[in-house]
């Protein structure tokens, strides 16, 4: 019979070594990932919560220079390219914020409002895009 060196017999690894390798390993991802799984969601509701905020800034400017807000038909556009029959814009008053969240729906900008009766109502959808949701990121609920 050929006499095993102690040296060839311990060459790999044993079943319980690798299984007790993948629970630290699921341990340690079962901790460390929920850290960080919302950061981008969390991202994108403080992008949209700042753009709601810079575009009520840019319409109080445009209603300080023009004595009225963008009618509905003129919507957000107004901010960034004169209306026709307006003498006083001194536009634009909009810079750097797109048309659309950071979820690729476009803002909701309404006037007069229906939440703001003596102004407008200004919001994005949210992630699921679908209006009065819960998921809105607006203008009336911020203050």
């Amino acid at each position: 019979m050929r006499r095993l060196n102690s040296s060839s017999v311990r060459s790999a690894f044993t079943l319980i070594e690798l299984l007790l390798v993948l629970v630290i390993l699921g341990i340690l991802a079962a901790v460390i990932v929920p850290k960080f799984a919302g950061r981008p969601e969390q991202a994108r509701k403080s992008r949209a919560q700042t753009d709601v905020k810079n575009i009520e800034t840019a319409l109080d400017m445009f209603e300080t220079d023009n004595g009225r807000f963008p009618s509905a038909e003129e919507g957000l556009q107004a901010l960034i390219t004169q209306p026709g029959s307006l003498s006083n814009w001194h536009g634009p008053y909009l810079k750097g914020v797109g048309a659309k969240d950071p979820w690729g729906n476009p803002y909701v900008y309404r006037y007069p409002g229906t939440q703001n009766a003596n102004g407008y109502d200004l919001y994005s959808t949210g992630q699921d895009g679908k209006d009065s949701s819960g998921n809105e990121i607006n203008n009336w609920s911020q203050k």
